[in-house]
């Protein structure tokens, strides 16, 4: 359900948006643009946060669903919900048996036992928290307990929040949302950061994972990433190891954000599969443009001399697809064989 959606969706719009760009529709077609990526970024965590009354597709989604016997919050229909499960359970968070025979029988006695592990889980988007917490905590995996950190709380309360998960280790996860858990917060009962949504901006998901990055923390902090596989989520991950890569060179109001990506990017932003391939004559123009984009930012920032020239070499590191393979899952499953 969720791949159909996405296919439909990205083949769709990719003409249009190539539509707007020939009729020089700028101001129009870069908002459509933001709009797409974003329909397309929460269709990658659940389908039920795109699927709204309006929706040219809910009828035809209705019937699948009815036909199937399924509900749209079931977790099948949810990948991202059902490998963080899996995760948690990797990581000695939630009883599996205990968890698979609460949710068959509401009565079920759950006893409280304190994990090896705990976790803090990021999104973006408090939506998606309220699938976490509805559609995965409760439904599935009751043991775990839970609180929750968002835009929602007071910001008077927050830090009780926060005193009470790193003293109490019996709480198992905290649900946060991105902005709101990488502001000064100390998190250092966690040893365990679980990202299911990304941000453009990896400064942001860096500042996230340093709430358990704080002194006092005496254990080893992993860190993972829950990815869709052949969708816009591989991409942003590419787009952030590249700014990332560059940062510490050239870093300015210009180029700090989605809006300063150049046509050819955000159209490729619309492929679902193949995310490193490039024709040779496409890749010849994004020499073209990227060695004008440098000169462009040099003039802008105004280096001039040795500085301008090294900006100018950085030509030859612009290479977007050499990180999009890095955070390839094909590429990364490969090494495992």
């Amino acid at each position: 359900l969720q791949k159909q959606l996405y296919m439909d969706f990205t083949k769709k719009q990719k003409n249009v948006v190539e539509k707007d760009i020939e009729n020089s529709e700028i101001a129009d077609g870069k908002q459509h643009i933001f709009q797409a990526l974003q329909y397309m970024r929460k269709l990658c965590n659940h389908p039920a946060l795109v699927l709204s009354p309006n929706h040219p597709q809910l009828a035809q989604v209705q019937d699948y669903l009815k036909q199937t016997g399924l509900d749209l919050h079931d977790i099948i229909n949810a990948p991202k919900l059902s490998a963080l499960r899996t995760l948690l359970f990797e990581c000695g968070i939630g009883e599996e048996d205990i968890d698979k025979k609460a949710s068959q029988d509401q009565n079920f006695p759950i006893q409280n036992v304190i994990s090896q592990h705990r976790a803090l889980i990021f999104c973006q988007l408090k939506d998606m928290l309220d699938m976490v917490e509805n559609d995965l905590f409760k439904k599935y995996m009751p043991s775990v307990t839970y609180m929750r950190l968002d835009g929602s709380i007071d910001p008077r309360d927050r830090q009780k929040v926060v005193r009470k998960f790193n003293e109490d280790p019996s709480i198992d996860c905290l649900l946060l949302t991105t902005k709101v858990g990488g502001l000064g917060l100390n998190l250092t009962g966690a040893d365990t950061v679980i990202f299911v949504e990304h941000d453009w901006n990896p400064m942001n998901d860096l500042q996230a994972m340093d709430r358990a990055h704080r002194i006092g923390q005496k254990k080893v902090v992993n860190v993972y990433r829950i990815i869709t596989k052949g969708t816009l989520e591989e991409k942003i991950m590419g787009l952030q190891k590249f700014k990332m890569n560059i940062a510490s060179t050239v870093v300015n109001q210009q180029n700090s954000g989605l809006a300063s990506m150049d046509t050819h990017q955000l159209l490729d932003l619309f492929d679902p599969d193949n995310v490193t391939s490039q024709d040779n004559e496409e890749k010849n123009n994004g020499d073209s443009q990227t060695a004008k984009g440098m000169e462009d930012i040099a003039n802008e920032t105004g280096l001039t001399g040795k500085a301008k020239e090294a900006l100018g070499e950085l030509k030859e590191l612009w290479d977007p697809s050499q990180y999009e393979e890095e955070y390839n899952l094909d590429t990364f499953i490969k090494t495992l064989r």
